[in-house]
């Protein structure tokens, strides 16, 4: 089965085209006010004219089916590269006078055809060696006259056999042999840039080195028609290249289907549609210097040549009469003694003229005088001038003359009668004057002896060259679209009865002796008739130019059964000098820049550098091109500013657009750890946060943006401790038509005891996490804290222990403090159950206070300073001991592996779970003593977690004994408020007030502890969730309890 296959190459530096676009590009004096808009590529193109040249080459173009026999390949430099094999005699107008545009040849004429005889060069003809004419001097230009060289060959191989026809590969030794038959005879230089096989089918491009230098984008494809559609034995190998960038070429090389009966003509009909419509070359890359979204066809080509054996043959005449009128002419050239000359003689005796046989229809011979109006007056002809017009029509008017012969079988041409029905090759195609007799079917070894065999193949001009410029494609839709509005025209007028009232009118009016009643039928348009060789506009308004030099069949060429045929085209084609193109592109680039710049609004960002903070810092705040912070600390507010000036000459609209962001990084204008808020036009932002634009800004106006930064997120802390997330980002402000401006936003973090886990704290040194970070190589990817390799410092976290040993001094300060100083105001420990834990007993503190202390708490920690001074000294005892209270829940919320691991924990449940099954009353000590004894398998983990409870021990402690001491010794209430806030059933209170007041009091303590200290799995349910804080609870709830 054939494959479509296709090869594209790109060669040399410039590979940019011209795309399929619509229109043409606006010249830069009448783009008007937006001419500046105008991108850069379109801006060259207007240019276009500066920097191409017009150059000028010859276009040869072969074709010959070789019918696979053997040594057909010897003659293939003869008649292609040389223009040799041409009989002059056998030709209806002389080669002179088609090429040269000479009167016809006489005696002083120069020479285009061999001496050696017919008779000579038959006799000594020998498959294995050329069968070409001896010392024959070539009667068509070749060699290095011609520029492009296209070779198209039919039946290389042998397409009727099924082994090759349903071969699952096409055999390369076929297509090896051909080309390097080409390449021996070729002038020096000459390069290979297209080639495509289609089993029998071959088509070779050949360049001369100046135009191999303006070769671009060749794409070769192919199509199979033949069996079920799609086999190779028929159909098409096609090549598009693109000369100077600016000409698109497209070659075809077909083989159509076979057979002189009805069935085959529209076979090879069909054949010709399937190959327009399957053929698409690679895409080539537009004006816009993008890749064109699909491929391009045959009918995008600015120039297309179709070559190959069509098929196509004489219909409605007698085969017999065809073969008899033909060998009148050839036998002319052969000596009667000579066996071809007796074997013509034979077959003209034989065939008498069919009138003689078959009185019921007309003879060819008795037909013959009404045919004598030929196509070619039908076509324009390069070949003629008004110099040589008079001779030329002499030996048409001739009735002897070959040329006679020929237009009178023209119009039984089956391919003249399909483009004129609008089958095959209507849109636009077009054929030089055939001059020549027709190429099929002779013997082998033969001039001019057609098929003696005994089926008698009746002639025909089966092999044919046909050409196309984007202007007969264009001037045939235009003719489609005037054809189409003549109908609606008509239509209408059928519709509204107009055109029976003008009958009747012409009726009356119009009627003239002399012209009516003339038979108009040959009036018909003909759409050759308005097609001229000359300037043609390619599809990106460049201008080539082509003109038919030679078409001509090579009839001393005897290895085949058909006869090659050739055509030469003088094309001259603009091409881009690389040299020239760059000179303009700098030019428009600089007019382009200078526009833009002077119409596109600017802006100018200041930054806030604030080099005069009093830290040591390893980046110089001064010469970092961005928003520096500084030293960053947890909890810790900074605060920077940015002024945005415009300084351009037109109004610019200013926005913080959304930045890139990595894996890991939180999408937004600004980063999650910082954020931004620019002032509004009327400068009242006070009801709008974070405000990232658009701010319109006229010429001269600035505004100002104030960026704050704040590390509360104890996750982010903890990726930061780690080194996996860094303080350094990036800022987009965008300008609405101008440049983006990109602002560096960076920090230096320093490192917290906060968010790490036990076993990483008891391995931080006396001097506090930021000594060790001090001491620690400058490392801007790693973590500076501790690590497993470390040594261990500490039985349980120093940081915990300071917390711990403060918050219970400053319980017993608030305590004795308030007793003394606050008359009969109830105490917060009275009012709210879990002080100074409980968020609910703040009451001398906000939210941002307790941030702004909690950072001076951490830094203390951190730096190995003394907790009583960490906050300023104006601070209120009870303002220090909720800060330090809620610092202390949220360090240990912190821990990733909490006190009580989620292994311990799930030993701890086990051992419960063990207890409940023994169903026996443990006391207070024995539970006590079994949750140590788990807990004692991690050392670090048991002793802070003894550390804890002792501390809520002494708190509770200290609370009890202060509201025992401030109520009526005999009868102790349970204060109210407390009393309210109670999580106790009455099976878990004591009876007695002092007792469950205690209990109350725990209980809080516990549900607040419980979450912050032990890591266990997170349920789903709500009613799980609870359950299991309680089971938290009750566990702290055991070292709090008293045994009584």
């Amino acid at each position: 089965m054939a494959t479509s296959r296709s090869q594209s190459r790109d060669e040399g530096g410039m590979s940019s085209l011209w795309p399929d676009v619509p229109g043409t590009f606006p010249e830069l004096a009448s783009a008007g006010p937006g001419s500046n808009q105008l991108s850069l590529t379109q801006a060259v193109h207007a240019r276009r004219a500066e920097y191409v040249r017009t150059k000028t080459i010859r276009i040869k173009v072969g074709t010959w089916n070789t019918a696979s026999f053997k040594g057909t390949e010897k003659d293939i430099g003869g008649w292609f590269v040389r223009g040799q094999g041409i009989s002059d005699a056998l030709t209806g107008l002389h080669v002179s006078e088609v090429g040269d545009k000479k009167a016809p040849l006489d005696a002083s004429s120069e020479r285009v055809e061999s001496d050696e005889s017919v008779e000579a060069q038959e006799a000594r003809f020998d498959n294995s060696k050329p069968s070409l004419p001896k010392d024959d001097p070539g009667g068509v230009p070749g060699d290095e006259d011609i520029g492009l060289y296209l070779l198209g060959l039919q039946e290389i191989v042998d397409v009727t056999s099924a082994s090759e026809a349903f071969r699952p590969y096409t055999d390369p030794e076929p297509a090896s042999r051909w080309k390097s038959a080409v390449e021996a005879v070729l002038p020096k230089g000459y390069i290979l840039i297209a080639e495509q096989q289609l089993i029998g089918l071959l088509l070779l491009v050949f360049a001369s080195p100046d135009v191999a230098a303006d070769v671009r984008s060749v794409s070769t494809t192919s199509v199979g028609t033949g069996l079920m559609g799609y086999m190779g034995n028929k159909g098409a190998v096609t090549a598009r290249i693109v000369l100077g960038e600016t000409t698109r070429l497209v070659f075809v090389n077909c083989h159509l289907a076979a057979g002189a009966d009805k069935t085959s003509l529209e076979r090879r009909n069909w054949d010709y549609g399937q190959i327009i419509t399957r053929t698409r070359f690679e895409p080539i890359r537009d004006s816009m210097d993008l890749y064109q979204s699909q491929g391009e066809v045959i009918d995008d080509a600015d120039f297309a040549v179709w070559a190959g054996d069509l098929n196509y043959r004489l219909s409605d005449i007698p085969g017999d009469d065809v073969r008899r009128l033909l060998m009148l002419h050839t036998r002319n050239e052969y000596d009667l003694s000579q066996p071809s000359a007796r074997k013509i003689e034979d077959e003209l005796a034989k065939t008498e003229p069919s009138s003689t046989k078959s009185p019921d229809r007309p003879s060819f011979d008795d037909t013959q005088s009404t045919m004598t109006q030929s196509s070619v007056d039908t076509k324009e002809s390069s070949a003629s001038d008004r110099s040589s017009q008079t001779s030329i029509e002499d030996l048409q008017a001739d009735p002897s003359s070959l040329q006679t012969t020929i237009d009178s079988l023209l119009p039984h041409d089956e391919l003249q009668g399909q483009i004129k029905d609008r089958k095959a090759f209507f849109d636009g195609w077009k054929e030089g004057p055939v001059t020549f007799l027709p190429t099929y079917k002779y013997d082998p070894g033969t001039v001019g002896v057609f098929d003696s065999s005994e089926k008698r193949r009746a002639p025909s001009w089966c092999d044919r060259i046909l050409y196309r410029t984007r202007r007969d494609k264009l001037a045939f839709e235009s003719l489609l679209v005037e054809e189409a509005e003549a109908k609606l025209k008509d239509d209408k007028m059928k519709q509204d009865g107009i055109d029976e009232a003008a009958k009747d009118e012409e009726l009356l009016y119009d009627y003239d002796p002399d012209e009516d009643g003339d038979d108009d039928e040959g009036e018909q348009y003909d759409a050759s008739e308005d097609r001229s060789e000359g300037v043609v506009v390619t599809k990106e308004g460049f201008e080539d130019e082509v003109h038919l030099e030679y078409y001509q069949a090579h009839q001393r060429v005897l290895s085949s059964d058909h006869k090659p045929l050739d055509a030469v085209f003088r094309f001259s084609y603009q091409s881009v000098i690389p040299e020239l193109k760059a000179k303009v592109h700098q030019q428009v680039a600089r007019e382009l820049d200078k526009a833009e710049n002077e119409g596109r609004p600017s802006v100018t960002v200041v930054v806030d550098r604030h080099g005069d903070e009093p830290e040591t810092t390893d980046e110089d705040p001064m010469t970092f091109e961005g928003v520096y912070f500084g030293h960053v600390r947890y909890a810790a507010r900074k605060h920077r500013s940015l002024m945005i000036a415009n300084t351009g000459q037109v109004p610019a609209v200013i926005t913080f657009v959304d930045r890139p962001v990595g894996a890991g990084q939180a999408p937004g204008p600004s980063p999650a750890w910082m954020t931004l808020n620019m002032d509004i036009e009327d400068g009242n932002n006070m009801n709008v946060r974070h405000y990232t634009g658009p701010r319109t800004l006229e010429p001269g106006d600035s505004c100002n943006v104030d960026l704050h930064l704040k590390i509360k997120d104890r996750h982010l802390i903890t990726a930061l401790n780690e080194g996996i997330q860094q303080l350094d980002d990036i800022l987009v402000l965008r300008v609405e038509n101008g440049r983006d401006h990109f602002i560096p936003v960076r920090g230096k973090w320093m490192e917290s005891s906060l968010g790490r886990s036990i076993d990483k704290l008891i391995r931080i040194p006396e001097g506090g996490i930021r000594k060790l970070q001090n001491q620690r190589p400058k490392s801007k990817s790693s973590s500076h804290g501790p690590t497993d390799d470390m040594p261990v410092k500490w039985s349980a976290p120093r940081e915990l222990f300071r917390l711990t040993d403060a918050a219970e001094k400053l319980t017993e300060l608030c305590i004795a403090e308030w007793e003394m100083i606050s008359g009969d105001e109830e105490a917060p420990w009275v009012t709210t159950a879990g002080w100074p834990f409980s968020e609910a007993s703040w009451t001398t503190t906000t939210f941002e206070q307790r941030h702004e202390l909690s950072a001076a708490v951490c830094e203390a920690l951190d730096t190995n300073a003394a907790m009583n001074e960490c906050m300023p000294p104006e601070t209120p005892k009870m303002a220090m001991l909720e800060t330090l209270a809620s610092f202390l829940i949220e360090y240990l919320e912190s821990m990733p592996d909490g006190i009580v691991t989620q292994d311990l924990w799930e030993k701890l449940q086990d051992a419960q779970k063990k207890q409940e099954r023994e169903k026996k009353d443990f006391s207070l000590e024995d539970q006590r003593t079994s949750i140590q004894e788990i807990l004692s398998g991690s050392p670090p983990h048991s002793i802070s977690f003894i550390l804890l409870t002792s501390m809520l021990d002494r708190v509770v402690q200290e609370q009890v004994a202060s509201t025992l001491r401030s109520a009526e010794k005999d009868d102790f209430q349970i204060p109210k408020p407390i009393k309210r806030t109670n999580s106790l059933s009455k099976k878990e209170m004591s009876r007695e007030p002092k007792i469950a007041y205690r209990q109350i009091i725990t209980r809080k303590m516990a549900d607040i502890f419980g979450k912050a200290v032990i890591r266990t799995p997170e349920p789903g349910k709500a009613k799980e969730k609870a359950a299991l804080d309680d089971k938290k609870a009750k566990l702290l709830e055991l070292f709090l309890l008293k045994d009584s």
